[in-house]
């Protein structure tokens, strides 16, 4: 009888086996999936594990990821931080850092963000002059003289300096991206990593930042 149960057995445990393979989180390899940063860049608060979004208005690819970005913040647990951090290599990038942290500035971050994607993307005004972007905040509620201030303040300009130090830190040349504690870069644009992607890829660095803390 134990003879004639051992090839079950067998096929039971491989079945066993593959199962769990099967069942085990998709492993993700660097150089393709993510890319090391290296030195690591200094995260804002050392207790959490940040996860940084570069990222730009004026860009269809941001602008299509933000939804998917969205809900998926909504979800991070409380040991998770993320930020993000507007992208520039032009003029028109700085000109665009400055209306997010105007925004947040002024604390209007939650109405401002997204019509400013809106403006450039659904209605093809692309906010390229200091009146737009005034007229653009006027109507969402804030003080014209508030937004003078904001917009030329120390405060505003320094922050947009820092996020152009930065990106260069974060050695990113497209957008959008997303830094997972300072050590690693994911990017989307092929076939290997969609933005869909890059979030699953985001959560598997996560977890490996958590089990190395």
């Amino acid at each position: 009888m134990k003879s004639l149960l051992k090839p079950f057995l067998a096929l039971a445990l491989l079945c066993i086996s593959a199962t769990s393979a099967f069942a085990q989180p998709a492993a993700y390899v660097e150089g393709t999936h993510y890319q090391l940063i290296e030195p690591a860049v200094r995260t804002e608060d050392p207790s959490k594990i940040e996860v940084t979004e570069v990222f730009w208005y004026g860009c269809p690819h941001c602008y299509a990821f933000e939804p998917l970005l969205e809900s998926w913040v909504e979800k991070l647990p409380e040991d998770v931080a993320f930020v993000r951090s507007p992208g520039m290599w032009n003029a028109l990038m700085e000109t665009h850092a400055k209306i997010y942290y105007t925004a947040v500035d002024l604390g209007v971050f939650d109405k401002i963000h997204s019509v400013a994607f809106n403006e450039i993307h659904q209605k093809g005004n692309y906010l390229q002059t200091e009146d737009d972007i005034r007229t653009m905040f006027v109507a969402q509620g804030v003080d014209p003289a508030a937004f003078d201030k904001s917009w030329s303040s120390f405060g505003v300009t320094s922050a947009a300096k820092k996020a152009g130090t930065r990106m260069r830190e974060y050695k990113v040349n497209g957008v959008p991206n997303l830094i997972v504690n300072g050590k690693y870069l994911i990017s989307a644009g092929d076939a290997v990593v969609t933005q869909a992607d890059m979030l699953k890829v985001a959560d598997f660095l996560i977890e490996q930042e958590r089990r190395n803390n």
